[in-house]
């Protein structure tokens, strides 16, 4: 049985000597994992839209219950995220994040639209880099079902929070901690509440069209790293190597 299907390459992995598997992410039919016949040899046909955060159009052999490459063109290579490493690292993150979010067989059309609309970013739009990190985790953290209390502080009502409970997803004042009250609470300000108000409410043809200043940006990725990393209950290896860059960089 063949299927015809557009996918982002989240994962190439070495199989034996000629071939790879894999990890394609498709709106249709989630995750999906697939061999591609001598992809490792040189001048392969598939090598381009066969790479690492490639997407493209896909037609698939189903064979014993393993999907194999039988044709793939690239429509979307990204080229200008591959010519910047801290880039590259960042759109590596992404896919990861995506995996994991993923499942074999269940459609995901917004997790699939959300990672080509941030890897767009990265490749064309002139954004700062931590604000489409930021993008990407608050919004994937809510495609994951941990959408965050934004309005007001949970206790007292204060439409001027000054934290946000990172366990909870929740914003509240200083003054309303309870006292042995467990968790990290990251500091807030208005501005950065009302960017990720925006984030998670606003049409997804819009994620980036809001401004925030160097400071309040940096304030902003730093609370939705520690968000979604803390949601999950996992850490990243793509997003020590990005911050790594940045620190070396």
């Amino acid at each position: 049985m063949y299927l015809t299907t557009r996918g982002l390459v989240l994962r190439v992995t070495d199989y034996n000597d000629k071939d790879a598997l894999l990890t394609l992410l498709t709106g249709e039919n989630g995750k999906l994992t697939v061999k591609a016949r001598g992809l490792r040899r040189k001048n392969s046909p598939l090598v381009a839209p066969c790479q690492l955060l490639s997407y493209g159009e896909f037609t698939l052999f189903e064979y014993r219950g393993m999907y194999t490459v039988n044709e793939a063109s690239a429509i979307e290579l990204f080229s200008g995220l591959r010519r910047d490493l801290p880039k590259l690292s960042l759109g590596t993150y992404f896919a990861q994040v995506a995996e994991v979010l993923s499942q074999e067989d269940m459609p995901n059309p917004e997790l699939l639209s959300l990672t080509l609309n941030c890897m767009y970013a990265l490749s064309r739009l002139e954004i700062a880099c931590e604000m489409t990190k930021a993008v990407f985790e608050l919004r994937a953290a809510c495609l994951a079902g941990y959408q965050p209390a934004l309005f007001g502080c949970h206790v007292c009502g204060s439409q001027t929070p000054d934290r946000f409970d990172i366990a909870q997803g929740r914003l509240e004042c200083s003054g309303c901690r309870s006292a042995g009250s467990d968790g990290i609470r990251m500091p807030v300000n208005t501005d950065v509440v009302q960017a990720m108000q925006y984030i998670v409410y606003c049409s997804p043809k819009k994620l980036f069209s809001f401004q925030l200043g160097a400071e309040n940006l940096e304030m902003l990725s730093s609370i939705t790293e520690a968000y979604l990393t803390t949601q999950l209950e996992r850490g990243f290896s793509t997003l020590d190597f990005y911050k790594s860059l940045l620190l070396t960089g």
